[in-house]
């Protein structure tokens, strides 16, 4: 077990530096993550806001579902995951476990619901602004869909970051499916959970920084966009 004070000291030195295992890891992270969200949002950023503007028998039974979709325990989605991926499973013939694929897969399924639950709240309050407006000029269901995403393209921005966030901080799913293979599928949350098992807290402190700048990034450009979707209503 390092000292503390030495720790941080390697820690600040390999991020400094710029250690290629460190970055690697990181690489790694951003790519599965961006992936899963791009994919989370070309699902649920539609569903969402189709869910904004349909009314039927037992919406609110989705909308209640879809809601509780937002808290599926990580593990348990790495599980299902996993026994679809297996050579027992359905999809075992296409050799996805233990790839960067499964992860992405992993983290889809457990960021989908939050971007549609929340692309849903921001599309339906813009929905019923413009109501009126959409019935003079008799406008489609789909066409309503792609002028609201339109307008709300800001506060959407914000949604997806959200789900990036969500995405890059999962541990849980991403070690059942990802196995945390070092140089294939070791990202920073699986890497500082076994580096900090091992004692080595030098590299775990570096990707934790790193996390973190991560973090305040994204939470910075999310009050970016929430100025800038602000701006642009009152413009």
């Amino acid at each position: 077990m390092q000292d503390f004070g030495e720790a941080f000291g390697l820690a600040f030195t390999l991020v400094l530096s710029g250690d290629a295992d460190l970055f690697e890891i990181v690489a790694l992270s951003l790519r599965v993550s961006l992936s899963a969200t791009a994919l989370a949002c070309i699902i649920g950023l539609p569903l969402g806001a189709l869910l904004a503007v349909t009314r039927f028998r037992g919406r609110g039974a989705v909308l209640i579902l879809s809601n509780a979709l937002m808290g599926l325990p990580p593990v348990v989605v790495g599980l299902i995951v996993y026994l679809h991926l297996s050579r027992a499973g359905p999809l075992g013939f296409l050799g996805l476990l233990y790839t960067p694929a499964a992860m992405i897969i992993a983290q889809t399924i457990l960021i989908t619901p939050i971007v549609m639950a929340l692309s849903r709240q921001v599309i339906e309050d813009l929905h019923g602004e413009y109501a009126d407006q959409f019935r003079s000029l008799v406008l489609g269901r789909w066409q309503m869909v792609q002028a609201l995403i339109w307008d709300a393209r800001f506060s959407l921005l914000t949604v997806g970051l959200a789900g990036f966030g969500r995405a890059v901080a999962e541990v849980g799913a991403v070690m059942i499916v990802g196995g945390n293979i070092d140089h294939l599928t070791r990202v920073m949350t699986t890497a500082i959970a076994l580096e900090t098992s091992k004692g080595d807290l030098a590299l775990a402190l570096a990707l934790g920084l790193v996390l973190m700048v991560i973090a305040l990034g994204v939470n910075a450009l999310v009050q970016s966009l929430r100025m800038t979707a602000v701006r642009h209503a009152y413009a």
